[in-house]
């Protein structure tokens, strides 16, 4: 390309400064000569801020207090980025590592078309690093279903090596580059989310301001899934269960919208009775993960939306 547009990075992190400086390594790799770090430090208690702020001097870091969850960090990171000039945001969570022509590449196809609004790569397991996490996303609207295309494949090069981009319903935002036309048109992540189902609204607001959300096979990274909470714990649970309903509620065609909210209530509540009746579930843990999927039906029943509230986080975590 005859100009390389500015892309900034933003990289949220929260008392995980050894994930955080992995990513960083990674990017310090990337074959794109334009490129600036931002990294919100989104509440941390534990010294990580200083910690990356000294070892990384090219990286602007934002202290940020107290914990904003993940779509208002990422706002922080965004706000910033716009004020810096960035053409380009990347959106980046810190338990990844990068391969170094992927920015490269995905500016290629995002500069390929002015509506080419958001851009992905493939994402794979950091282990095992050729087995396949997202990339080729789609949803099924009418059963309330996400659809990861080729999700735990192993990739031998015949799943992306000689593949086009292509074009899909979401890109999963531990990795999605943004054009800044698009947060001028449709806004930042919405904070009732506090964290998950906010970038895929992110997603279906570009597309449906008329944006393209755009798949790069040859484009590469690692994610080292669920680092910060735990892929089954009983917080994620919770804001999986409350904020899917509240994406498919806001986002459903109208045709389908209650038949949908029933569905994700009916599956919900036969996991919560397989929690209770089954032998294997019986633990403190699923326990606790039984009553965060009832909280997160309460809540979406009153609108409580945002952080999980104080009677929640006592299950959550214990406290």
């Amino acid at each position: 390309m005859d100009k390389f547009p500015l892309v900034c990075f933003i990289v949220l992190n929260w008392n995980q400064a050894d994930l955080t400086v992995q990513c960083l390594d990674s990017l310090k790799n990337q074959s794109y000569p334009n490129f600036h770090v931002i990294v919100v430090d989104n509440g941390s208690t534990d010294g990580s801020g200083a910690y990356i702020r000294d070892r990384y001097p090219w990286v602007t870091v934002i202290d940020q207090y107290p914990n904003l969850g993940y779509s208002m960090g990422n706002n922080v990171g965004i706000e910033a980025a716009l004020k810096r000039g960035a053409d380009y945001l990347f959106l980046l969570n810190n338990d990844t590592e990068v391969d170094p022509w992927m920015l490269t590449r995905l500016v290629e196809v995002a500069e390929s078309n002015p509506q080419n609004g958001m851009v992905g790569p493939t994402m794979y397991y950091f282990d095992p690093d050729k087995m396949i996490w997202g990339g080729e996303n789609y949803i099924d609207w009418k059963k309330a279903h996400l659809i990861r295309k080729y999700f735990m494949k192993i990739d031998d090069g015949s799943i992306t090596s000689n593949r086009t981009p292509v074009e899909v319903d979401y890109i999963d935002t531990c990795a999605v580059l943004v054009k800044r036309a698009v947060v001028e048109k449709i806004g930042l992540m919405n904070a009732a989310y506090f964290i998950n189902y906010d970038d895929l609204d992110w997603n279906v607001r570009a597309r449906k301001a008329g944006y393209k959300v755009i798949y790069v096979p040859q484009a590469k990274m690692w994610h080292k899934v669920s680092a910060a909470m735990g892929q089954a714990s009983p917080a994620t649970t919770y804001y999986m269960t409350r904020n899917s309903l509240l994406f498919f509620w806001k986002n459903s065609p109208a045709k389908w919208k209650y038949l949908v909210i029933f569905r994700i209530f009916f599956r919900t509540l036969w996991v919560v009775s397989a929690w209770t009746v089954k032998r294997e579930y019986q633990s403190e843990l699923f326990r606790r993960k039984r009553t965060a999927n009832l909280l997160a039906l309460r809540d979406f029943c009153s609108g409580r939306f945002g952080k999980m509230g104080e009677d929640v986080a006592k299950i959550c975590y214990g406290k």
